[in-house]
């Protein structure tokens, strides 16, 4: 008896405790309490008989089940309104209650019935829907028209400046390798031709800095069309073998470079370059963000530990003051300045100048000032999602550097280790090219590309006006698309009034018509500040008729600017689709030491199942698409 009192006692307790807490009043399971406490286990005649308690129980539970009849009735109105979900919350609740009432006394049941009259099921919260979203896109691009074609008879001189760029090649590889086609502005099809290397002769000595190459063959796209390429390669300089170099690191650590493809990538990349660096080398790193600072005063190639610190302590954070950061790192390079060596400015970032000097114009201007002091400046672009592309290709244009968009270490080892002499060296400046077309040979062309590179006619002449610089080793290609004078693939009319009728020729006018033009070139050596001249005639006997008599390197640079045409809308490649980029680049592959080319051939396949097709007829009868309800 000592043990079945002091049970009812500790059960009573245990509901008592859980009612104060919920904040329920306690009167009736009060009194059950104080019925339980007056019970004296060692007094008979006070001691109630099991058959007492169970007749107990059963009147209390009666009780209650006349109370919660009319509660019953109350609910039952709104029962069909009930939500599913409600329904399936009760229906779980009675069955774990039908599993507790087994194993529960009917007692402690009767006294834990208030807890469950006050007691309410939670509302079933209906699911939230989320709407996919895109990311904000920040990213800017100049518009770039496409070159007309243009009738030789009316027009037969271009002009245009030499690009040594690669940055739109890598950075709409980065877009299709996340799945989306680049906009057409980021296409520009010169940095796809001139990313890849080509078999040009290489000079031997730099008082003829570089090799002139052209070829001349059929278009793949347009019938009846020919292509002429001209190719340019660098006298090459072995990295153990050049000068001395002042190279500053301008960092840019602003918020919006807190990102694992951006400052991270950036800092390993440096690494790469730093590795590459001797004692005689200066290394320097200004960093910007809402201000902006010297992390590492001139310090000589070999120290790589202390140089390694320095850029692991850099982290990301605040606005992007551009133009102090610009014009901090041009007045370190002064200081660490060596003459007769490489100056140079490297600058990493997103292109995301917001405070400061912001305008594009006052940021040109900038550069192209303290060009004159002989240093010059590069760019690498890092990240997505706002990236200034227009800003930096400027920037590295009008500063005589290079433009390149890393989106991956192993672009970082293509450009500052693989290229690394063609990136810092400079062996040509201001190099123009300005070909004149024979109109009795060529009836129209059309340069493919360089569209934000065309000079005036004039310009080629003129020494103060600025143009491309051409790295130790590198190569410059560029793509005429012709239609010969004997061709029916003309696109524009010959003019009404024009005079067609042709005087006898002399004999050097007879030499003249066995020529399709006459190439020029001009440059500057790095120190000098007068332009030399080289002239090259191309001959009609070098037109070849047949696709498959050219050379690999002419095929493969075909499809390459077919690519970055498609890619910019395909408006005089006619039918020519991926799948024939696809055809021509397998077939033309040639040699791919570091697999760039396979990599593109890659990419060309990926853009064909990116792009939108039209939509097809679907030819499934009515009757099976119909709903039977």
């Amino acid at each position: 008896m000592n043990t079945l009192f002091v049970t009812r006692y500790f059960i009573s307790s245990i509901v008592l405790l859980s009612l104060a807490a919920c904040g329920i009043p306690t009167t009736n399971t009060a009194d059950s309490h104080r019925k339980i406490i007056l019970t004296n286990p060692k007094s008979k005649t006070e001691t109630p008989s099991k058959k007492n308690d169970a007749l107990s129980v059963a009147r209390f539970a009666e009780s209650k089940k006349n109370d919660t009849t009319k509660e019953q009735e109350t609910a039952a109105a709104p029962e069909r309104h009930k939500t599913r979900e409600d329904k399936l919350a009760d229906t779980l609740v009675k069955s774990h209650n039908a599993t507790t009432a087994q194993s529960v006394p009917l007692l402690l049941q009767a006294q834990t019935a208030d807890i469950a009259a006050y007691s309410r099921p939670m509302p079933a919260l209906s699911p939230q829907l989320y709407w996919p979203t895109e990311p904000v896109d920040h990213e800017s691009y100049a518009k770039i028209h496409t070159n007309p074609v243009v009738r030789a008879a009316e027009n037969p001189v271009s002009t245009f400046s030499i690009d040594v760029d690669s940055g739109s090649y890598t950075n709409t590889r980065r877009m299709m390798m996340a799945g989306r086609l680049p906009p057409q502005d980021a296409v520009r099809v010169e940095e796809f031709l001139n990313y890849f290397d080509y078999a040009y002769p290489v000079p031997t000595h730099s008082d003829h800095p570089f090799s002139v190459t052209t070829e001349i063959g059929p278009s793949p796209w347009s019938q009846e069309r020919h292509l002429l390429r001209i190719g340019l390669k660098a006298y090459n300089v072995n990295a153990r073998h050049l000068p001395a170099s002042n190279i500053v690191y301008l960092v840019d650590v602003s918020g919006s470079m807190r990102s694992a493809n951006k400052l991270e990538l950036l800092k390993q990349s440096l690494r790469l370059l730093t590795k590459q660096l001797r004692q005689q080398d200066r290394i320097s790193i200004v960093v910007y963000a809402g201000a902006s600072g010297v992390v590492l005063n001139p310090t000589p190639g070999n120290q790589r530990s202390h140089i390694f610190s320095a850029l692991e302590r850099l982290t990301a954070g605040g606005s992007t003051n551009g133009g102090a950061g610009i014009r901090l790192a041009y007045q370190l390079a002064e200081q660490a300045f060596i003459p007769e060596g490489i100056n140079r400015i490297i600058l990493a970032s997103d292109g995301d100048f917001n405070v400061g000097t912001v305008s594009f114009e006052a940021l040109i201007d900038l550069v192209e000032e303290k060009r004159k002091t002989g240093i010059t400046l590069s760019t690498l672009a890092f990240g997505t999602g706002n990236v200034n592309d227009p800003l930096m290709e400027q920037l590295s244009n009008k500063a005589n550097g290079q433009y390149a968009y890393i989106d991956t270490l192993n672009e970082a080892q293509k450009v500052l280790v693989d290229e690394m002499s063609s990136t810092l060296q400079t062996i040509a400046k201001d190099t123009k090219i300005q070909i004149e077309f024979n109109p009795d040979v060529v009836s129209e062309y059309r340069l493919i590309g360089y569209e934000n590179r065309v000079l005036k006619r004039e310009d080629f002449n003129n020494d103060n006006v600025d143009a491309g610089e051409l790295g130790a080793g590198y190569r410059v290609t560029a793509l005429y698309e012709l239609s010969l004078a004997s061709s029916q693939s003309q696109l524009i009319d010959p003019l009404r009034y024009q005079t067609t009728k042709q005087p006898a020729l002399s004999t050097s006018d007879k030499a003249a018509s066995s020529e399709l033009a006459f190439l020029r070139l001009r440059y500057k050596l790095p120190e000098s500040n007068t332009s030399t001249l080289i002239e090259h005639p191309i001959y009609t006997r070098t037109i070849k008729y047949n696709l498959d008599t050219t050379s690999i390197d002419f095929r493969f640079a075909a499809s390459v600017a077919a690519f970055g045409q498609l890619l910019r809308g395909g408006q005089y490649t006619g039918a020519f689709q991926y799948q024939n980029v696809l055809s021509l680049a397998r077939n033309s592959k040639g040699e791919d030491p570091f697999g760039y080319r396979g990599e593109f051939i890659r990419l060309v396949n990926l853009a064909d199942s990116l792009a939108s097709r039209p939509a097809q007829q679907y030819n499934q009868p009515v009757d099976m698409l119909s709903i039977n309800h």
